[in-house]
């Protein structure tokens, strides 16, 4: 599914299905932010309450680990969204314009 990190092939290598459809966008990265940085803006204020440890600590000790929380479920969570997206047959919205005949009868 995958040609590199978070690039996705062209099409699968075992049905051949195109993934021309998919455009997950930055929607992993919001998913991320919004489960897996919160553990680490608390471990960074716990550590600055319970001790009031240095920067060079917090840099220590936080970065990776919000580095550790954040970087692994990208790739699981832009897999999910493209399955998503061809299960839903997702796309972009178009608008329908109905006849003027239609109109006239709908809005009476």
């Amino acid at each position: 599914m995958f040609d590199g990190f978070l690039t996705l092939r062209k099409q699968c290598e075992a049905c051949g299905l195109d993934y021309s459809f998919a455009d997950p966008a930055d929607g992993p990265a919001f998913f991320v932010i919004c489960f897996a940085c919160i553990p680490s803006v608390l471990l960074g204020v716990w550590l600055e309450v319970a001790f009031s440890a240095p920067i060079w600590v917090h840099f220590l000790v936080t970065g990776p680990f919000m580095l550790a929380t954040c970087i692994p479920p990208l790739r699981p969570l832009k897999g999910w969204l493209v399955a998503s997206q061809y299960f839903y047959k997702a796309e972009e919205g178009k608008l329908v314009r109905l006849p003027e005949t239609e109109t006239l009868h709908s809005a009476n």
